[in-house]
């Protein structure tokens, strides 16, 4: 476990809406940790960290070790709310996660080389239907992302799921393993200028 992914919390002593809100102007976030066959536990944490480590990225890929009174709690970020009107995070769901536990994650996807990608070359757009994928893994074992190279592709070329080589612990969620997650097309000015 990464020392940056560390953190300290408060126990919550009240829950509902106006404890959070006293929380939150007191620049922490409420939050729950739940899971496995402990009950859910109320917790605090501070604001500035959780927002800078969700700006940072990964953070819903990402094993936090959070300490509450003296003991430690491995989470997965599952869920953070945000102020429909000013965008700020109201509340976090935190997943409690073991070495064994097998948990469902949406991991970002890169789609690399379009420089020499031959489509894209000859003019073509890439068209992402997909940025992430949805895995099953073990929690300590959460890929940071799948790379997929556009080298091969041409215009009219779609970009299905098979072009990525999952590990063999990881399994994709995704019924249709033909499923596209990108194309290569044409500009649409450059198709209405051909009629």
């Amino acid at each position: 476990m990464s020392i940056n992914n560390q953190l300290v919390a408060q126990l919550r002593k009240s829950i509902g809406k106006g404890s959070a809100r006293d929380l939150r102007r007191n620049s922490m976030i409420p939050a729950i940790i739940y899971g496995g066959e402990s009950p859910p536990l109320p917790i605090a944490l501070s604001y500035k960290e959780i927002s800078m480590r969700i700006r940072k990225g990964s953070f819903l890929t990402t094993i936090l070790n959070i300490k509450v009174n003296e003991v430690k709690y491995d989470v997965l970020p599952k869920n953070f709310q945000l102020d429909k009107v000013y965008d700020f995070i109201i509340h976090l769901d935190l997943l409690r996660v073991s070495k064994k536990s097998i948990v469902t994650v949406d991991i970002p996807i890169s789609f690399e080389n379009d420089q020499i990608c031959l489509g894209i070359k000859r003019g073509g757009i890439l068209n992402i239907i997909r940025h992430t994928i949805e895995v099953q893994c073990h929690a300590n074992a959460i890929p940071e992302l799948f790379r997929v190279d556009l080298t091969p592709f041409d215009l009219g070329d779609s970009v299905k799921v098979s072009a990525i080589k999952f590990p063999t612990h990881i399994v994709s969620t995704i019924v249709d393993k033909d499923d596209t997650i990108a194309t290569i097309s044409m500009p649409i000015k450059a198709l209405s200028d051909g009629e």
